[in-house]
């Protein structure tokens, strides 16, 4: 499983073999099941998580007391509560296991160790943070400028083993849809 985080890390830096045995020893590996939470939402955030395996989602909950899906992690995708974690405060947001999933974690102690003892590390995360940031803010554009139905087909387009993936009522949540509507867009595209 190592061999994955190698593979993610020298997409954006080089690293030898000897540097990626030190680097991987500021990780765990953790083994988590389908629907175990991570994080609580109003519990300090103390982790950063990496997908080996698997899927994350992170959601809040609503004013109605609904659950609303803010984001997904997939393999070699990281997901925390950035704001908590950066300021190690209590979380806003809740983490959640959407499959049976392995995952690195890192707690902000050991982050800032890396970080001294990596300096390439922090140019890691800044190429991490640069993309996760970029994707956030197409969202943000697509949240905005398209209908829910365009938004749901452009989404199935450009992710659809995604789609396949993720139980319905999660990417319903996800998307802004109920998953009644989502399940009559679905019959639209197979048509």
């Amino acid at each position: 499983m190592s061999q994955i985080f190698k593979q993610h890390l020298e997409k954006f830096i080089s690293v030898s073999d000897e540097e990626f045995g030190a680097i991987l020893s500021y990780f765990k590996v953790v083994r988590i099941s389908k629907k175990e939470i991570l994080q609580q939402e109003g519990k300090m955030c103390r982790y950063q998580y990496f997908v080996l395996t698997g899927c994350l989602r992170k959601f809040l909950i609503n004013e109605k007391g609904v659950e609303v899906t803010t984001e997904f992690a997939l393999e070699t995708w990281w997901l925390s509560d950035n704001r908590a974690f950066e300021s190690q405060t209590e979380a806003l947001f809740s983490i959640q296991a959407v499959e049976d999933s392995e995952i690195l974690t890192i707690d902000f102690q050991s982050m800032e160790k890396l970080y001294r003892e990596f300096p390439i590390m922090e140019r890691y995360f800044r190429f991490v943070y640069q993309r996760a940031f970029a994707a956030y803010q197409m969202r943000i554009k697509y949240l905005y400028t398209m209908s829910k139905e365009d938004y749901f087909f452009h989404f199935y387009d450009s992710y659809p083993a995604f789609v396949q993936r993720v139980p319905q009522y999660l990417l319903a949540s996800f998307l802004g849809l109920t998953p009644e509507y989502l399940s009559e867009l679905r019959k639209k595209k197979r048509k």
